[in-house]
């Protein structure tokens, strides 16, 4: 099968690779149907985390189940499934209390490759959910992005403690903060404060909820979010970059008593113990528990009631995946959608 392997920082090339096949009774195998790249693919990418030899790439996905093992009882051959980032059991004490992520026998996904025609999915009875039916062509991305940008959107915002009347502000117009508005709209935040600088990202926020959008960065932007709330700060604020920067203006940005939904992957963040303790702030969040939320965003995207699906803004075959990265690194593109 074709797979996209990186092999370096910027190089990134679709080779030939192994089809898999079932390794384990717990196994599935699916036939890619859409898959894409991801902004956390671009931190090797730009070489600002370590490659340790070519590495298949892709943790999100959606397709068609071609082979369970003989374990495997909640999905069959020939079902739509989508599954989250994070292969998790479902069934551990920890799954049970909603962090799948943290499974206690998770396995990421991401090691194994999703930017390929196939996949094997570990533990697909606690991973993969399945769709009511074969879905439409158009239903397709947005079922991708419940894979783990939608998802983890979702998680932002309820670690966020997002609720309705109140004001949130999102840190981050990549796909994950863009969604993260989407999901704030959909809990019923009265205001959506969009901290974004670029005019087709604005866009797209305006029409998945946002209120205001501010373009000033770092303690400015904290200023701005301020005078906006009448000098307190927001009730809640989304995370989704992971840099020193996006994280203190997420904190800064924060009223006493409010909370963070932090889920930008953090590279060498450092918060400084002082100011957090008179912050007042409450931190949550980490690798989002997609599967926690698959059931209910599938759902409302079935029903068409949400459309995440519009975040992809360009789409190529699998084969053009270099450029896919090129452009997602330039920010010609916010999320690019790969089809095997």
């Amino acid at each position: 099968m074709r797979v996209a392997v990186m092999s370096a920082p910027g190089e990134v090339r679709v080779e030939d690779r192994p089809e898999p096949t079932i390794l384990k009774p717990t196994d599935a195998v699916i036939r890619l149907s859409a898959t894409c790249i991801c902004g956390s693919d671009l931190w090797p990418y730009r070489g600002i985390e370590v490659l340790d030899g070519p590495r298949p790439m892709g943790h999100e996905y959606a397709g068609i189940v071609e082979e369970i093992g003989s374990a495997v009882i909640s999905v069959k051959p020939g079902q739509f499934v989508v599954g989250s980032f994070f292969a998790s059991d479902n069934t551990c004490e920890i799954c049970q209390a909603g962090y799948q992520s943290r499974c206690v026998h998770a396995e990421p996904v991401g090691a194994l490759g999703t930017q390929a025609e196939y996949a094997r999915i570990p533990l697909a009875d606690g991973t993969l959910v399945a769709t009511s039916g074969m879905p439409s062509d158009d239903l397709v991305p947005g079922l991708l992005a419940a894979s783990d940008v939608l998802g983890t959107g979702w998680f932002a915002a309820d670690a966020a403690d997002v609720q309705p009347g109140k004001t949130v502000a999102v840190v981050g117009d990549g796909a994950v903060g863009l969604l993260g508005v989407l999901a704030a709209k959909q809990l019923g935040a009265e205001r959506i404060i969009a901290m974004s600088r670029h005019e087709s990202r604005q866009k797209l926020a305006t029409e998945f909820g946002a209120t205001d959008i501010v373009t000033e960065r770092g303690d400015e932007g904290v200023a701005v979010v301020k005078e906006l709330t009448n000098g307190l700060g927001a009730h809640s604020v989304i995370e989704a970059v992971g840099t020193q920067e996006s994280m203190m203006q997420a904190i800064r940005a924060t009223r006493p008593g409010g909370s963070v939904g932090y889920v930008g992957v953090s590279h060498d963040v450092a918060l400084p113990g002082g100011e957090l303790f008179f912050s007042g702030v409450h931190l949550h969040g980490g690798p989002a528990p997609v599967r926690r939320f698959l059931p209910e965003l599938i759902e409302l995207i079935w029903n068409r009631q949400i459309d995440p699906g519009k975040v992809f803004d360009l789409t190529l075959p699998l084969e053009q995946a270099a450029e896919g990265y090129k452009a997602m690194d330039e920010r010609r593109a916010i999320k690019v959608l790969l089809r095997p």
